[in-house]
């Protein structure tokens, strides 16, 4: 179904805590790896982690660990970890699941855009419908991940859309600044962090009830704001 036409030229979605609920993975993941060097994840350990990017998480864990293993060690075993835990399912984030697929019923190019691996990314979008996604990016496909925009960028240019038409749904403060940083209008979900008022951000509780013309609404409503603070 093609869409009609739309303000929104396509959203832009995080992975991890915004689509699925993968937080509890990387978390049972972290615990689990850190207490084999006798260091008790905290929750600041995971406000720190939250969102990535996993070389910012492999060398906070070599360091805690004292040097006991290398930066590339603790990303590669987190990885491993965790994907073993993705072959039990994943649970999608509240209203992320009726929120895809509206949109794809709908016809507006979406794209999967994470700070996490390509072997994880896959490994989500083959338990969603084909086609779900138009395209993907992981951490392995740039040069520099989130909170770097070019993520976001890629995948805009990957869709050959305007980024600054597009929306970008995250839940880390990681995310935040790279959906920011590409242009893109917002919508930040933050679950543990908390992240100030910004231009051309809009913060929700959750996703639920949310639909292609609440999106455009926001799109409007942000656009507008940043235009008159431009102005002043």
């Amino acid at each position: 179904m093609s869409i009609q036409q739309s303000v929104i030229e396509a959203v832009l979605f995080d992975m991890d805590g915004t689509l699925i609920n993968s937080e509890p993975y990387w978390l049972i993941a972290e615990k689990e790896l850190m207490l084999r060097y006798g260091h008790i994840w905290t929750d600041e350990d995971q406000a720190y982690c939250i969102g990535g990017p996993l070389p910012k998480v492999g060398a906070y864990m070599s360091n805690l660990s004292g040097g006991a293993e290398d930066a590339l060690f603790f990303e590669t075993e987190l990885i491993r970890l965790v994907a073993q835990q993705f072959k039990n399912g994943l649970e999608f984030m509240l209203g992320a699941r009726e929120l895809v697929e509206e949109l794809t019923s709908r016809g507006l190019p979406m794209a999967l855009v994470s700070a996490s691996p390509r072997l994880l990314v896959d490994s989500a979008i083959e338990l969603l419908p084909p086609n779900t996604f138009v395209t993907s990016v992981s951490s392995q496909d740039v040069s520099i991940s989130k909170p770097n925009p070019e993520s976001y960028l890629k995948a805009a240019d990957h869709l050959e859309v305007n980024i600054q038409k597009c929306i970008v749904l995250e839940d880390s403060k990681t995310g935040i600044d790279a959906g920011l940083a590409s242009g893109a209008v917002v919508i930040g979900i933050p679950h543990i962090i908390t992240y100030p008022p910004s231009p051309r951000l809009h913060i929700r509780r959750d996703l639920v009830g949310l639909h292609l013309e609440d999106l455009e609404s926001i799109y409007l409503e942000e656009s507008q704001e940043e235009e008159n603070a431009t102005r002043i």
